[in-house]
């Protein structure tokens, strides 16, 4: 065949194809489309065929090109490596410390008062509880709590936006709301998840949180959880927080618009300072942030009627975006609140994690809160006389003992007794030695008839040094102090208290 012949033959063939295609359906518009496309962009034409000729490739491609490169292993060998693994521990093992601590640990007998009776028989002066207003011991409260149990159960088993809410939780976050003087209120069922849910809540990643470094573990989880940028200041330092707040400001100047939230307590968990709400106040409004204010230790202790830092500063509730507090401390019910705007509390109705997914609070908890209100608004001898107790016993400890100093506000019931910064210097004292020395304290403090605590604080995480943390805690006795003690029994308390602080520590010379 030559040439001619052959050229011959191929018009043939593309004369022959070009009749079969045009009697395809939809032929005549698919030619002008590509005449069209050629004239005008013949680029676009040539990236269309590639792509075509691409998708063809990968739809008629195997499925699958990779061999399997695991090891098959048989039966025995399989057993073998089962029997080999150990899983790792959930907790860490006790320490000798904290066994010979278990070990003697009290343990009460019959309810919680300022006298208390162990399991060994012995009455004891009870300074190791939150108990203030002795209300665990109220008999007004206990028969309230047994009709409302019997009215309602134990519990409404569901989460508050499944069923869970009742009457009286709706009485209760009014009251608060009423009690504080603000628009509207939520009630969580556990204290320490309300301050966890209530940060990521509202800060999330990319936000930016400035907190006290002396803020405690709830409040601690809750910024881990929100996942948002965290910036300290030094505690209840208001020069260090305005210099933190600024450059904050500085830094974002020319960035997109974040949320920008202080978070500080208003009587401090593991110090027992108070904090200066009036200057956080000028500088949240300076600087535009929000403020979280976690009154877990100061409501129902601060203020004339037990409403907290804000009535005892004079700051008006409505300049604190968000007041969280607790129904389960010198309360003693059960839950916490957070008050607020009507949008503040609403937004927590479905963004909050604790009050979605968490059955509601047992409907007696709430009515004791309803009825412990009533009687701090009603009765402010209760206040008037812890006071005065916490004076009787301060009188006794701070200025008297050689050997330790209280880090706590006056007005606080809860008094932080801490090794001096001098003895600790002198001594060389290390954290543990420090808790030995206290554990010691108590259990001297035990054999003479007074039960107290000392403060702890959650392990530090694994690998992480105090310095990246930057701040630890001291370890410090704990003295709570209530009602219910004469002034006699009082101040023998404390002398027993200081008696075995010296003994303690002048064996240790």
């Amino acid at each position: 065949m030559d040439l001619q012949d052959a050229h011959g033959w191929l018009v043939e063939v593309l004369n022959e194809v070009s009749v079969q295609f045009q009697r395809v359906p939809g032929s005549a518009i698919f030619l002008r489309y590509v005449k069209s496309s050629y004239q005008n962009d013949p680029i676009r034409s040539a990236v269309e065929l590639f792509l075509f000729l691409f998708a063809v490739k990968y739809l008629l491609a195997p499925r699958s090109t990779s061999k399997k490169s695991y090891v098959k292993l048989t039966d025995e060998e399989i057993d073998e490596l089962v029997d080999e693994w150990v899983p790792e521990p959930l907790v860490a093992p006790q320490t000798a410390f904290e066994e010979a601590e278990n070990e003697k640990r009290p343990v009460l007998v019959g309810p919680t008062g300022p006298k208390s009776k162990l399991s060994n028989g012995r009455v004891v002066t009870n300074v190791a509880s939150y108990n203030f207003y002795n209300l665990a011991g109220n008999e007004t409260l206990k028969e309230k709590a047994i009709q409302t149990l019997r009215t309602y159960g134990v519990g409404p088993c569901g989460p508050p936006g499944f069923y869970g809410t009742q009457d009286v939780h709706m009485k209760t976050e009014a009251d608060i709301a009423t009690h504080l003087g603000t628009p509207a209120c939520i009630v969580y069922a556990q204290a320490f998840s309300t301050i966890s849910s209530v940060i990521p809540a509202f800060s999330k990643r990319g936000d930016i949180i400035v907190a006290d470094k002396a803020v405690n573990f709830a409040i601690r989880k809750g910024m881990q959880i929100s996942r948002s940028s965290i910036r300290w200041y030094e505690h209840n330092d208001i020069e260090d927080l305005q210099k933190v707040l600024a450059s904050v400001v500085k830094e974002q100047a020319k960035k997109p618009l974040t949320r920008r939230f202080i978070v500080t307590e208003g009587l401090f968990e593991n110090i027992g300072d108070m904090v200066d709400l009036v200057k956080i106040v000028e500088l949240k409004q300076r600087y535009k942030f929000r403020l979280i204010l976690d009154e877990t230790w100061s409501f129902g202790v601060l203020g004339r009627t037990g409403a907290g830092v804000t009535e005892h500063q004079g700051v008006r509730v409505r300049e604190v975006d968000m007041l969280v507090g607790s129904l389960a401390g010198p309360i003693c019910a059960g839950g916490g609140f957070c008050a607020g705007s009507n949008e503040i509390v609403e937004h927590q109705r479905l963004s909050a994690s604790a009050y979605t997914f968490s059955a509601a609070l047992p409907a007696m908890l709430s009515t004791t809160a309803s009825e412990v209100l009533a009687m701090l608004e009603s009765n402010s001898e209760m206040l008037a006389q812890v006071r005065e107790n916490i004076r009787t016993m301060w009188a006794q400890l701070d200025p008297r003992s050689e050997w330790v100093q209280c880090t706590s506000a006056i007005e606080n019931p809860i008094m932080i007794l801490a090794l001096k910064p001098g003895i600790v210097a002198s001594r060389k004292l290390e954290i543990s030695t420090q808790e030995q020395l206290l554990q010691e304290m108590m259990d001297e403090a035990l054999v003479n008839g007074v039960m107290m605590t000392r403060l702890k604080s959650m392990p530090r995480p694994i690998n992480v040094t105090a310095k990246e943390i930057g701040w630890e805690l001291q370890p410090a006795l704990k003295v709570c102090i209530p009602i219910g003690l004469t002034r006699k029994e009082l101040e023998r308390t404390g002398t027993v208290i200081r008696h075995a602080i010296t003994k303690v520590m002048k064996a240790r010379r």
